[in-house]
């Protein structure tokens, strides 16, 4: 199976930060957020991946490229660990670049693969969200693809006052955790939502899926809208996560995920942690 990572977002919620730099770049604690999402395809049994940019994504192909100059100066100074890091970087999948040259909405941005995927079923891994647990958020929905034939995304449960933020479905639970989806509605009004079950940025479709983005028209936004297309598919399941979503989209959870992953890092824990307290007993 392929990957298709949508990354041509502009990132206006980080200015002035992401001007001249993706928000995809941004790093999470040590590393960019767009490692950690290839990492998970990579974990997800996925080695053939389409980034979809834009201008001045140029980074993103950067990072994942070999570095001679640099490969050659930690050696000669007898780096080998950060030479490791470095290398296993570039060996982490094959990876493609096309550009979607229009700010059309993420359904116009996986349509950009569509040379590239063929008539295979396919993952999407959003760019700007890391998801985290005990069996990799893709490799689940490609389970669930497998078991019902069938298109499958990932669900999170959201305090009703942030539904306005997602797209929200309204299903029928058919086994635990695994929902038939009826309906799906992109930024609903809280008051209209049909359930706070919300689209959480990773999705295994089938190829059927390019067809009904092209019959799509622009909705919210103006944009050709991934969960407006979705609707038009025969039929779709809703996976709720074993694990937890990180939201990158926004400057706040995009700093609580760094601390959070520096908490995880038996290296730097201790003394975080002391930090952070002293930091609170000098604001009380």
């Amino acid at each position: 199976m392929k990957a298709v990572i949508p990354a041509a977002g502009f990132g206006t919620r980080f200015l002035p930060a992401t001007k001249a730099q993706p928000k995809e770049m941004l790093p999470v604690y040590d590393k960019p957020t767009i490692q950690y999402v290839i990492e998970e395809a990579v974990a997800s049994g996925i080695d053939d991946i389409l980034i979809v940019t834009g201008r001045n994504k140029r980074s993103i192909e950067d990072h994942f490229d070999k570095s001679f100059e640099l490969e050659q100066t930690l050696q000669s100074a007898g780096k080998d660990d950060r030479l490791r890091q470095v290398r296993a970087i570039t060996d982490l999948a094959d990876i493609c670049y096309v550009r979607q040259k229009e700010q059309k909405g993420l359904g116009d941005a996986i349509y950009c693969a569509k040379k590239h995927i063929g008539g295979e079923p396919f993952a999407v891994l959003l760019g700007d969200s890391i998801t985290k647990g005990p069996t990799p958020c893709t490799k689940q929905l490609i389970d669930v693809y497998e078991k019902y034939d069938a298109s499958a995304i990932s669900l999170e449960e959201v305090p009703k006052e942030k539904v306005e933020r997602y797209g929200i479905i309204k299903g029928t639970e058919v086994e635990p955790d695994v929902y038939n989806i009826e309906k799906l509605v992109e930024k609903p009004l809280a008051h209209q939502a049909p359930s706070n079950l919300a689209i959480m940025g990773r999705y295994v479709l089938a190829p059927e899926i390019f067809d009904k983005i092209d019959e799509t028209e622009p909705g919210v936004g103006g944009e050709i809208q991934l969960t407006d297309a979705l609707q038009k598919l025969d039929s779709i399941y809703g996976v709720t996560f074993e694990g937890k979503t990180y939201d990158i989209g926004n400057r706040f959870e995009w700093l609580k995920t760094s601390i959070e992953f520096a908490m995880d890092d038996d290296d730097s824990k201790d003394e975080l942690m002391a930090y952070m307290k002293e930091i609170i007993h000098e604001n009380e």
